[in-house]
């Protein structure tokens, strides 16, 4: 049974920072790409950041240079770094997993980010 955990969300102040972690398990981690999504109230889902199985990454740009994605394959866990966090980025955020070759997706459940004073 495939599982992405998340954890890290919760509320924080304009300017603050949060770490986001997914911890996977039932899949061979080290073979998947591993992405974050975000949906705020009323918006479609959008991809944040990803990282390939080879360690390639990928952000929106509205977060360049704020967030950061890295993953452990040892620990088959992928995280994402955020930083100078604004009400913007208030949201659902959710783990992602895609298999290199077959392309199957998984995901977890989604952790709530609320950035606001």
């Amino acid at each position: 049974q495939v599982q992405l955990v998340e954890s890290g969300g919760g509320l924080v102040q304009p300017g603050g920072s949060l770490r986001l972690s997914c911890a996977a398990s039932g899949i061979i981690f080290k073979f998947y790409a591993m992405a974050w999504y975000r949906q705020a109230p009323g918006k479609e889902r959008e991809l944040v950041a990803s990282v390939s199985s080879g360690g390639a990454l990928q952000y929106v740009d509205s977060v360049k240079g704020r967030f950061t994605i890295s993953r452990d394959n040892a620990e088959d866990t992928v995280y994402l770094q955020m930083n100078s966090l604004n009400p913007e980025d208030t949201a659902v955020y959710y783990c992602n997993a895609e298999a290199e070759y077959s392309k199957r997706v998984y995901w977890g459940q989604g952790t709530q980010v609320t950035v606001s004073l």
